[in-house]
């Protein structure tokens, strides 16, 4: 089987490490410290190289990228130690939003010009998107929505809300403006640095959409590929940044890196990030078609290279010592994204519960 990206695939790569190349840590604190927790403009630049265009099909106005083509991107934002939400903010949404055949919020959504947060998880409901408290009402096209929304992630700066809610007993999902009229957000920073909020509507004018559970089912296996991609990314970059680290600092008179209790150590994280690479590739090539099987291995992808990130994230510290948590270091920014990517969708052994029912 060829692995080898083709010509597209390696512009891609090419354009996102230009991206995000100048983003050290010291630049990323003071990203984090701005209102909201990111800065629109650098959205603007992702959305103008076409990264969440990519995600939607050109029948509604996208670029129509491939699995492995989002792959491709998730793992060298990932690599490149990214702040950019490209995912819960960019490539989620956009999905959604396309399959509702919603072309006008698309377009604003895939040009930068407004940036979408998903509200789908509710207290007490863990990772099931089922909603419960979240009530709709209405018909035709006059809806409203009441109740609550947790871990709405991007949520602080959003313009715009993809909310899921009770209708007729059946969860069903609508666009909410962020300056509706009974739209109220209580934003909070998450581990990543990042701003999500808690969101709280009163009978806030919606428009549905025509998304169904099956298709959100659907977008959702996606976003846990990509989630998965982004944590190989993150894994390598961490296994990198130690590797040059151990080579550097110096105890007894010599270099750590030249302990072998350390170099074992090493060894198994880079046959972990290799047998993780391999693990995302097998799903990220698999046939689409087949429902079952898609699902099965993007949950399998979700659970396996999570377990295997979180191990080197925790190598890389124990390797740094106590300042490797610290926002001083790329790995600790790097640690802490894995941490939030690790639970978006279900953690790891609700991806294996998915991986189970699904074999």
């Amino acid at each position: 089987m060829n692995f080898d990206l083709s010509e597209e695939q390696e512009l891609y790569k090419a354009a996102v490490e230009r991206f995000t190349q100048p983003v050290d840590t010291e630049w990323r604190r003071t990203l984090r410290a701005l209102d909201g927790g990111y800065d629109p403009a650098r959205w603007q630049g992702l959305a103008e190289l076409g990264l969440i265009a990519l995600a939607a099909p050109e029948a509604v106005g996208g670029m129509g990228g491939s699995s492995l083509d989002l792959v491709v991107i998730a793992e060298a934002l990932g690599r490149g130690n990214s702040p950019d939400p490209w995912l819960e903010n960019g490539v989620l949404p956009a999905r959604i939003l396309a399959e509702a055949g919603r072309e006008e919020e698309l377009e604003s959504v895939i040009s930068g010009e407004r940036l979408a947060a998903c509200a789908l998880a509710e207290r007490g409901q863990r990772f099931n998107l089922a909603a419960a408290h979240m009530k709709a009402s209405g018909t035709g096209d006059d809806f409203t929505l009441t109740g609550e929304k947790t871990a709405v992630l991007g949520g602080a700066r959003a313009d715009l809300f993809i909310v899921s809610a009770l209708l007729d007993g059946a969860t069903t999902l609508f666009v909410v403006d962020a300056d509706a009229e009974g739209c109220e957000r209580r934003r909070y920073r998450i581990a990543d640095g990042s701003m999500a909020c808690e969101l709280k509507l009163t009978r806030a004018a919606a428009i549905r959409l025509d998304c169904d559970d099956a298709a959100l089912a659907r977008i959702v296996d996606d976003a846990r590929l990509l989630a998965a991609a982004e944590m190989l990314g993150l894994g390598q970059r961490l296994l990198d940044d130690t590797v040059a680290y151990v080579k550097e600092r110096e105890q007894f008179g010599v270099a750590i890196g030249s302990f072998q209790a350390l170099q074992h150590r090493l060894v198994d994280c880079y046959a972990r990030i290799e047998q993780a690479r391999s693990m995302l590739l097998r799903a990220a090539m698999g046939d689409r078609a087949d429902h079952a099987a898609w699902c099965k291995a993007a949950a399998g992808a979700k659970a396996y290279v999570g377990i295997q990130a979180d191990h080197v994230a925790r190598e890389a510290v124990q390797m740094h010592g106590g300042m490797g948590v610290t926002d001083e270091l790329s790995i600790g920014h790097a640690m802490k994204r894995v941490l939030v990517l690790n639970t978006l969708f279900g953690d790891a052994d609700t991806a294996l519960v998915d991986y189970a029912q699904a074999a």
